[in-house]
C-alpha cells in the first residue's frame, strides 16, 4: 500500500531508541525526510544512520531534550513547517504517589502534556493553511486502563488525552488529523525498567517477572517496535484521513473492555 507521504517532512520527537526511533523508521521507509532527537549524541548519530542506511531518506538528527523548550526551538528551526509530527517523551517513573510532591507533578506535566501541546501549537496553523497535517501523540494504555504505580503518566497524558479530543475536532476540516497511540508492553528499555521495579518489589527475579508479563498478555508476548512503527505511519498516511480525535490502543488485547 502507498501511503502517500513521499517528500513529506516529520518532526519525529525522542526518536532515537525505541517507539520513536521504530516510527522514524516507518516513516522514512515511506519516502519520508526525518527529523530525529534524543539526548544522548552517539545514539542518536547512530540511529540517524541506521535509518538513513535502511530507507534512503534524508534523516537529521537534533541533539536536544525534547521536553524543554529550547529543545523544541531547536526541533522548530530544523523543520519550521512539518507535514508530521509525532509527539513522544519518555515517561515519569513508576512509584507511589505518596512519595510525590509538587515538583514530581510539574515535571510530569511539562513532558508528557505541555511539550506536546506546545509543538502542536507551534505546528499546527502551518498545516492548516497547507491543506494537510498529521500528528500522533505517543501516549500509553495507562490513559485507557490506569496502572498504579504510574501514577504520574496516567495523570499527565490523561490531560493531553482531552486536551486532543477538543483541538483534534477543530482542525479536522482543514485535512489535519490529530490522533493518540497507546502502546501496552512493548519491548523497550522503558518496559525493562518498569519490571525492574515490579520484581523488585514482587521479590522475584526480572527473568521471572517478564515472562510472567508476557504470558498474562492475549498474545503470549510482547510487542516488538517495529509494529508499533507501523501503525505509525498508517495514521500519518493519506489512507487516514478520515480519521482523528481516536486514541488507538496498541496492546495485544490486554484491555479486556467491549469498548
Amino acid at each position: 500500500m502507498d501511503l502517500g507521504l513521499s517528500g513529506k517532512k516529520a518532526i519525529i520527537c525522542a526518536s532515537s531508541k525505541g517507539l520513536g526511533k521504530a516510527s522514524a523508521m516507518a516513516l522514512a521507509a515511506e519516502g519520508v525526510d526525518v527529523i530525529i532527537n534524543g539526548r544522548s549524541k552517539d545514539t542518536l548519530l547512530k540511529t540517524a544512520k541506521e535509518i538513513s542506511s535502511a530507507t534512503g531518506s534524508a534523516v537529521t538528527p537534533i541533539v536536544a531534550d525534547v521536553t524543554t523548550e529550547e529543545g523544541r526551538l531547536a526541533l522548530l528551526e530544523a523543520c519550521p513547517n512539518p507535514d508530521i509530527l509525532v509527539n513522544n517523551a519518555g515517561g515519569p517513573p513508576p512509584g507511589n504517589f505518596r512519595d510525590w510532591d509538587r515538583e514530581d507533578w510539574i515535571a510530569a506535566l511539562d513532558a508528557n502534556m505541555l511539550a506536546p501541546i506546545a509543538l502542536i501549537k507551534a505546528v499546527v496553523d502551518g498545516m492548516i493553511d497547507r491543506k494537510f497535517g498529521r500528528i500522533v501523540n505517543i501516549t500509553s494504555a495507562a490513559v485507557k486502563s490506569p496502572i498504579a504505580i504510574l501514577g504520574l503518566s496516567n495523570g499527565a497524558r490523561t490531560g493531553l488525552t482531552g486536551f486532543v479530543a477538543g483541538t483534534s475536532r477543530e482542525v479536522a476540516a482543514y485535512g489535519v488529523t490529530i490522533n493518540n497511540l497507546l502502546p501496552g508492553p512493548f519491548n523497550t528499555d522503558r518496559l525493562k525498567s518498569n519490571l525492574e521495579v515490579t520484581a523488585e518489589k514482587m521479590g522475584r527475579s526480572f527473568e521471572d517477572e517478564a515472562k510472567i508479563r508476557a504470558q498474562s498478555n492475549p498474545t503470549g508476548r510482547f510487542g516488538e517496535p517495529e509494529e508499533f512503527g507501523a501503525v505509525c505511519a498508517f495514521l500519518c498516511s493519506q489512507h487516514a484521513a478520515y480519521m482523528t480525535g481516536q486514541n488507538i490502543l496498541l496492546d495485544g488485547g490486554a484491555f479486556p473492555g467491549t469498548m
